[in-house]
């Protein structure tokens, strides 16, 4: 798929919150999910405050995305760890 073709894609929210840390979370996902090679776009609430930050993804990668999001869940703080410990070797 080439830029123009993710550039014309719908894309769909994967990530939805309102919570006090939700532009935390919202950015970690982003971040989780371009190293994927997820092309992502970041919607946050910032004229309307009462609205929710949000990470959209094309449609067509809506479930890897979730998928991935799922397992860095499931992987918790310890796989955090992990990678940081990996890169002061």
């Amino acid at each position: 798929m080439t830029t123009e073709d993710v550039n014309n894609e719908s894309f769909v929210p994967v990530f939805s919150s309102s919570n006090h840390d939700a532009e935390m979370e919202a950015l970690t996902i982003q971040g989780i999910l371009e190293a994927s090679q997820i092309p992502t776009m970041l919607v946050g609430p910032h004229m309307l405050p009462n609205l929710d930050f949000q990470v959209h993804v094309p449609e067509h990668l809506l479930a890897e995305a979730q998928g991935i999001i799922e397992e860095a869940r499931n992987a918790g703080p310890k796989a955090a760890e992990e990678a940081e410990a990996q890169t002061e070797i």
